[in-house]
């Protein structure tokens, strides 16, 4: 019958565009070929992750709507987004190596000549609908159109807090190449990405883009976008490393073992950007608290406290029950407890990792609901991570190779457990 539609074909009509396409064809086949892939899943590193919450519906939503741990969840004031401009980044970065925290888990990354645009999301809501969603908690530091080109954009898996529409739309018009996990080129070329700018890698495969070697290396974690869930896209950890600098990006991922062989092949690395927002008691597999995140610093680094952590997927949506300052203030309680240097910036405040100093200060306190006793001090951890960051740097220099401690809390190497907050 002329006009005849399938109501399956009718569906299809009406899904919306951000949930993308689901992989088929040789991108499908090579899916299938992945030794990472099996019963028709890809498969986490460390054995069977719980992707689905612990908790029932009416115990999570009892924690979301507590009446008194609610307004703790978003700041109280203004963010102090940096207004970030192109003259900020339109120099070269003095050591080579620049990174700009977008907020959430963007970053954009200047090593060794290249640009490098992590995870961008410069959407309102991360979800498929313009209406509904979690909602930008601050502004993005500046427009897409203002950033200037990027030689490849790198996206870690297909959430949508990670994978954003309408921002892969605007980039799909320019020369950018896209670094993506195997079976997410799927939706990039959905959105209108040529199949020729798509880099689409297993767990560890290496692409070449310009002087920069990527490798798309393994994390724990889930996929999907769609009311259909087919487990059929991969998530990713990244490494980035170039002539003189290297760095590494973890996308969204639990705790595993896995950051030592990581560390182990590609580190150490001068900076590490990694997840510690969003963790809850009731997903502990795929996201990571701030003192597992620098528990996986620390493996990435040898055991060493060298280069610098930034804190990553945090402060820009509410997406757990957690205190919106807690990754933050759980940030800086690790880094003190083995005397590591870390880099707190505003969001859209370029820094240099390798520079004599990075931004160290709290910022968030001033916009964020106070805890029960106040803020713990903080300039304690200035003066060490500054001290620590300058005396690896010196060593290096020398050519040294003295032995740096492991662990400056109870001896054991492991970061020091202090609630957050």
């Amino acid at each position: 019958m002329t006009g005849f539609r399938s109501p399956s074909s009718g569906l299809r009509a009406l899904r919306p565009a951000a949930f993308g396409a689901d992989p088929s064809g040789e991108r499908l086949a090579r899916i299938r070929r992945s030794p990472h892939f099996k019963d028709g899943v890809f498969q986490n590193p460390g054995g069977t992750a719980s992707t689905r919450p612990s908790a029932s519906p009416v115990e999570l939503a009892k924690g979301y709507f507590d009446k008194d741990e609610r307004p703790r969840r978003a700041p109280k004031g203004t963010v102090p987004v940096h207004a970030t401009t192109l003259a900020d980044i339109a120099r070269p970065p003095a050591t080579g190596l620049r990174l700009t925290w977008m907020g959430h888990s963007s970053v954009l990354a200047e090593i060794d000549g290249q640009r490098v645009l992590f995870d961008p999301v410069w959407g309102e809501r991360c979800s498929p609908f313009p209406f509904a969603g979690p909602k930008r908690l601050h502004p993005v530091p500046l427009p897409l159109a203002a950033l200037g080109p990027v030689d490849v954009v790198v996206i870690s898996h297909d959430h949508y807090d990670h994978l954003d529409m309408p921002t892969i739309k605007a980039l799909a018009g320019t020369d950018t190449l896209f670094a993506v996990p195997l079976g997410v080129g799927a939706h990039l070329e959905h959105w209108g990405v040529s199949a020729d700018r798509l880099r689409e890698l297993d767990w560890n495969e290496a692409t070449k883009v310009g002087g920069l070697t990527l490798t798309a290396t393994p994390a724990r974690h889930f996929c999907g976008r769609g009311l259909r869930n087919t487990q059929h896209t991969l998530w990713a950890s990244w490494v980035v490393a170039g002539d003189e600098h290297r760095i590494y990006h973890s996308g969204d991922t639990g705790y595993f073992d896995g950051f030592r062989d990581i560390g182990a092949e590609h580190g150490p690395f001068d900076a590490t950007m990694i997840q510690i927002g969003a963790y809850s008691e009731y997903w502990p597999d795929i996201h990571m608290t701030p003192e597992e995140g620098m528990r996986a610093h620390l493996d990435l680094q040898g055991g060493r406290p060298h280069g610098v952590f930034l804190p990553i997927h945090w402060a820009t949506f509410n997406l757990a029950m957690h205190a919106w300052a807690d990754p933050g203030e759980g940030t800086v309680a690790s880094a003190r407890g083995v005397q590591a240097p870390i880099a707190l910036p505003r969001p859209g405040e370029p820094f240099e990792p390798t520079a004599e100093t990075v931004p160290t200060e709290p910022w968030w306190r001033s916009v964020a609901t106070q805890p029960a006793g106040g803020w713990p001090a903080a300039d304690v951890l200035t003066e060490a991570a500054i001290k620590t960051s300058a005396d690896s740097a010196a060593r290096e220099q020398a050519g040294t190779t003295g032995e740096v401690p492991e662990g400056t809390g109870d001896g054991s190497g492991e970061p020091e457990a202090v609630p957050a907050g």
